[in-house]
């Protein structure tokens, strides 16, 4: 009897070990290639994909299995499925008797899980193939558990054509997924794989009806549903028929598609009412300037707190192959006109350099010298003269920006740039300079947007998610700073001004203007308008163009893109419940306080200013200089001649205040006939000569120096001398190659024809003062 039992044994762990080797050398394979679905943050199919064998083989997941659902299929193909190791012995000593007693294959024993196995390895049916189908039933059995082995046959039931599993018949068939299917069509979906060819659905709808009713009535006399809801299911028509797979998003499907074609779903951050309000939005106003020849706008909807993308727009219509509709408009790389303005005053409050109420020079300036020469000029071609930073920036003008951009530095720019995620800019960055800050480099809607969101956020910058980010997963992101919050509030106060010439002409849009901060831009040729905004909830970036890269007349960031912004703001988020950003001048770390100001010159008053104005500075940042916009002067009575120390005589000075302007500002009042308080010629009978090297000295505005220029030596162009001097200058002196030209006002502009050669000019005043300048005439 020992003995006997020590066989049992043997044979137990014989069988054992044989059984354990052979699923070591023979894995069960369970990974199949299903179609990659692209859901929205409420999980619902946004686009989806064929699988990489050509099917519809959608991945359901088990919370999308219903009771019903299950409780169906396992009265109609497994009622013991729970109860059996993936072989029910029963089943299959009853099939063989009725196979032996008629001499044919009537009945099959097959489980659950042995139809899985033949699913993902189909073969002909033969005993020897239902052996191994036993073996490969308890391989599943041992590494899966009952629920997975059952979501794994529902999504490899076949239904005719390339469609496989419930979530794709579900999907294709009745436009819907499992968990809202009724109790009827769930039981469609249950007969048909049973007999995928004669049962076509949308083909042969009375035949399937016909098969579904007869298991409802089973249902009925089983007691597997209640009758109420069988009479309910019976009554109910089968519309049943083919739709083509969703096919919404194609730019953000595609995008997160191509790195991810193994992966059955992709959670986005989506949010399906936002998206279809964006979409429409952007159809109906693209219909509407289509007139003026747009064809194309694009739209990025960001949620600020998250970073999460709800609405992604690449262009008006995908499928519009004319109008170039599948170029990506949030991804592809155009100028940004002005639209980094707002970046660099933020830079430029960090840096000390400025505050809102500083006073910026926007008159006609010509930066660089030779053939890297550059003179901007603004959108509406006209100068203003002294400005405050909130007028430069709010009113979008060009001098100002790139004298900005040339005091912080075009390198901090371009690093902070590719900080924030400017992947072109990083590309281009050794062959950028001061235009870059006019359009003169490349980004992306995505890349602006993403900024504009770290300005709302304090100057941290995130990158958006495109995708659910799962509390199980790694922490967020941290934001990086590119800006303090002091100065992201000093940028978000001036973007909210309303007085500014990017405020769209139209009434309907002033009367419904949403409460935002916002920028425009619009690109060289007319080519790119846009329009970025944001308050405390949403960051939306909007371009409006053609793909094409052909400019139009009517097209600019103000008139063309800011309606489209302001539509969206008001139909996301009209009337929103949040507050509106407020500075950060609370707690121990606040730095952003107020400031008396002379509002001649934005400084610190001094003993002579009479006025006084409120601005905001960042402490132990910003500037502490004393305004000088007066200089004392002492002439004689009649304010005639001016004195120095040297020459000011024992009686009869008076002592005048003048304006202390800039020579650049003297210059263009000049230009313009401005009339202005200027310092009285210095006293003719002064023996003083000035020393050369003085600050004052002449600067020469034209030609630069350096320069290079080409000409017909039969009929030579006229090149012009221009100077700008100080206050206190009568004349100047023009020499070149030390030969003198002509005596001549400041402001006046002289003109020479010049001959093949290296020419030396120099202007002195008639303060002794001087400044020289080498130009290369050559012959064409």
């Amino acid at each position: 009897m020992k003995l006997l039992r020590r066989r049992w044994v043997q044979v137990v762990l014989t069988g054992l070990g044989l059984a354990l080797l052979l699923d070591l050398l023979f894995p069960v394979r369970t990974t199949m290639p299903y179609s990659t679905v692209v859901t929205a943050s409420d999980s619902t199919i946004i686009h989806a994909f064929l699988s990489r064998d050509d099917k519809w083989r959608m991945y359901a997941e088990t919370d999308e299995i219903t009771p019903a659902l299950r409780d169906a299929i396992l009265f109609k193909e497994d009622k013991y499925f729970f109860y059996h190791p993936g072989i029910n012995p029963i089943s299959l000593v009853r099939a063989m008797g009725r196979n032996l007693l008629t001499g044919r294959r009537t009945s099959g024993a097959s489980t659950i899980t042995m139809q899985v196995v033949r699913l993902l390895e189909p073969r002909e049916r033969t005993y020897s193939n239902k052996l191994i189908e036993f073996f490969r039933a308890l391989q599943l059995e041992v590494h899966l558990s009952k629920a997975e082995i059952l979501q794994l046959y529902l999504n490899l039931l076949p239904y005719g054509s390339n469609i496989e599993g419930i979530k794709s018949a579900s999907l294709i068939y009745f436009g819907k997924p499992p968990k809202l299917l009724s109790l009827a069509e769930l039981t469609t979906l249950t007969i048909i794989p049973n007999r995928p060819s004669s049962l076509r659905l949308g083909l042969r709808n009375e035949r399937v009806r016909q098969e579904r009713n007869r298991w409802l009535r089973r249902f009925q006399e089983s007691g597997t549903f209640p009758s109420a809801a069988i009479d309910d299911a019976l009554a109910e028509p089968l519309t049943a028929h083919r739709r083509a797979a969703p096919q919404q998003m194609p730019h953000l499907a595609l995008r997160l598609a191509r790195g991810q074609r193994d992966t059955p779903i992709i959670r986005t951050t989506i949010r399906p009412a936002v998206q279809a309000t964006t979409e429409q939005l952007v159809q109906n106003y693209v219909n509407r300037v289509r007139a003026y020849n747009i064809h194309n706008a694009a739209v990025l909807v960001v949620d600020n707190q998250t970073m999460n993308v709800l609405a992604y727009v690449g262009s008006a219509d995908f499928h519009n192959v004319f109008d170039g509709g599948q170029v990506d408009g949030v991804r592809a790389v155009r100028s940004p006109g002005s639209t980094l303005k707002p970046l660099l005053y933020g830079l430029a409050f960090d840096a000390g350099l400025i505050t809102p109420k500083s006073k910026l020079n926007d008159v006609p300036t010509n930066f660089g010298a030779g053939s890297g020469s550059y003179e901007p000029e603004n959108y509406d071609r006209r100068f203003n003269g002294p400005v405050t930073a909130e007028f430069a920036l709010a009113n979008s003008l060009n001098v100002p920006a790139v004298k900005l951009l040339r005091d912080v530095g075009t390198p901090i720019l371009i690093s902070t740039m590719q900080k924030a995620g400017f992947a072109t800019v990083r590309q281009q960055a050794k062959d950028l300079g001061l235009s870059m800050i006019l359009g003169g480099c490349g980004v992306t809607l995505e890349e602006l947007t993403t900024l504009f969101a770290g300005f709302a956020n304090g100057g941290g910058v995130r990158a958006v998610e495109y995708e659910t980010r799962f509390r199980n997963q790694t922490a967020e992101p941290t934001a990086l700073p590119i800006l303090s919050p002091e100065a992201a509030f000093l940028v978000t106060n001036t973007l909210t001004q309303l007085t500014r010439p990017d405020l769209p002409n139209n009434f309907d849009n002033s009367y419904h203007l949403p409460r935002i901060a916002w920028k425009t831009g619009t690109s060289y040729g007319r080519r790119d308008a846009w329009s970025i905004g944001y308050n405390q909830r949403f960051t939306i970036g909007v371009w409006v163009g053609n793909f094409s890269g052909v400019g139009v007349p009517e097209l600019s960031g103000a008139n063309t893109a800011t309606p489209l912004l302001f539509q969206l703001f008001n139909a996301l988020d009209y009337n929103s419940p949040r507050g509106w950003f407020r500075p950060p001048t609370g707690g121990p770390d606040a730095r952003l306080a107020m400031r008396q100001i002379c509002p001649e010159s934005g400084e610190v008053p001094g003993d002579s200013c009479a006025a006084r104005a409120i601005d905001y500075y960042i402490m132990g940042v910003s500037a502490n200089r004393r305004c000088s916009h007066q200089k004392m002067v002492f002439t004689d009575s009649a304010g005639r001649v001016s004195y120095c120390a040297h020459c000011l005589p024992e009686r009869g000075a008076v002592r005048r205040t003048y304006p202390n302007l800039a020579p650049e500002l003297m210059a263009y009042y000049g230009v313009k006939r401005i009339p202005y308080a200027a310092i009285p010629p210095h006293n003719p009978t002064c023996e003083r000569l000035f020393g050369i090297g003085s600050e004052q000295n002449p600067l020469i505005t034209s030609p630069n120096d350096g320069s290079e220029y080409f000409i017909d030596p039969k009929n030579p162009v006229e090149i012009q001398l221009a100077c700008q001097a100080a206050n206190d200058v009568g004349a100047v002196y023009w020499y070149v190659n030390d030969r003198l030209i002509r005596k001549a006002a400041p402001a006046e502009g002289v003109f020479i024809k010049p001959r093949p050669g290296v020419l030396k000019i120099s202007c002195a005043d008639d303060r002794g003062r001087h400044s020289d300048i080498r130009v290369v005439v050559k012959a064409e």
